[in-house]
């Protein structure tokens, strides 16, 4: 005998998202519980998985229900690139299952009277990201007949790059750098991003409208310091969920790709690359070749770490030291001068005092050679 079919009655991404801010206090409880009671998660890899549930949990508790117009496939899609690169098979099982046994467990207590509506967009919510996710992670099995051709544009790429790498000095020569890899991958705009790690900071450094870009300064919340510091290049075709309004204004942002510049496991940033406004999407092998622009220059920087050696013997004075703290923790010159009751005249003395003690060509190298002499802390 036919079982009956129990017909529902659909519901939109706005309703679901608003059942998710209602109910969000006893979601992140359930949450919880189920997090610290499943036995097949490996302790170095809670913290990571905690990050993605309360991360996506933000991600639909947090937009007014007004602002979505995109599908919800869209709006998914714009989390789950921003988090590809801390995503492998075992984190998105246990993130599913822990989130699915959160919201099923809600209905159960509730009773709710479109539970079936609700778990039935779940599902299909899930169905979504796990297409998306496979198909973001790329299918190594499939054979691409173009796969020799991409590769050896890509060694290309990289040869140019190596080469005008080989032929430039020091920070000064950035600038140069950043213009040549927008021409090389085919970019409108590239911007380097500098980051403080131990203040945990990033200031805007070096890039189109300059003074535009030193505007932008600020520190980094837990959730986008897990992301970034993956040390992968992160996609964000629709920047409205993670970036400031402000900021998405001031530069004409849409789509934007983040790349890390690493060496030997140091962030010194990031490069953006964009389409000044224009909406873009992105291959996994571009994503692979930016990584290794990353890890290119990211080599590059490192070069003018050997002008100063660990062992000098450099003194200084007591406001020089208190000087190059406060560099440390990001103040400018008239911040330091309110602190210190200095004039700002002589700030910038003391801060040029300490960059030729240390033979550094900006600040941030300053408080680098710093950190490594030992004088800071």
């Amino acid at each position: 005998m036919a079982h009956p079919f129990h017909a529902y009655e659909e519901i939109t991404l706005q309703q679901f998202i608003l059942f998710i801010k209602s109910h969000n206090k006893q979601i992140q409880e359930n949450i919880n519980i189920y997090l610290n009671l499943e036995p097949f998660i490996l302790e170095p890899e809670r913290k990571m998985i905690q990050t993605l549930l309360e991360s996506f949990l933000l991600f639909l508790s947090a937009p007014k229900i007004d602002d979505i117009k995109d599908t919800y496939e869209e709006h998914l899609d714009s989390w789950l690139q921003l988090h590809l690169p801390l995503l492998n098979d075992n984190h998105f099982s246990m993130f599913r299952l822990i989130f699915e046994k959160s919201i099923v467990t809600l209905m159960v207590n509730l009773k709710h009277a479109q539970t079936l509506s609700i778990l039935m967009f779940l599902l299909s919510i899930f169905s979504h990201l796990i297409h998306s996710y496979n198909k973001g992670r790329g299918d190594e099995s499939e054979q691409n007949p173009k796969s020799e051709n991409a590769e050896l544009k890509r060694l290309q790429l990289l040869d140019q790059l190596n080469e005008l790498l080989i032929n430039s000095a020091g920070f000064k020569d950035f600038a140069f750098i950043l213009k040549k890899c927008e021409e090389f991958f085919n970019y409108k705009r590239c911007v380097f991003y500098a980051y403080i790690p131990w203040s945990n900071q990033f200031y805007g450094t070096i890039g189109l409208e300059l003074p535009k870009v030193q505007s932008m300064r600020g520190q980094l919340s837990s959730r986008q310091t897990m992301v970034f510091n993956s040390k992968k290049p992160v996609f964000i075709k629709n920047p409205h969920n993670y970036i400031k309004e402000e900021h998405i204004q001031l530069f004409n942002l849409s789509s934007v790709i983040f790349v890390p510049i690493v060496h030997n496991q140091q962030v010194f940033g990031w490069l953006t690359f964009d389409q000044l406004g224009e909406e873009f999407n992105y291959s996994i092998d571009e994503l692979t070749l930016l990584e290794q622009v990353g890890k290119r220059l990211g080599l590059y920087l490192s070069r003018t770490d050997d002008e100063v050696s660990i062992g000098t013997d450099i003194q200084l004075t007591e406001r020089e030291s208190m000087i190059l703290n406060l560099l440390a923790e990001g103040y400018n010159n008239k911040k330091m001068a309110e602190l210190l009751q200095l004039s700002e005249h002589t700030v910038r003395d003391y801060v040029s005092s300490l960059m030729t003690k240390f033979k550094a060509k900006n600040r941030t190298q300053a408080v680098v050679y710093g950190f490594r002499l030992g004088l800071l802390k």
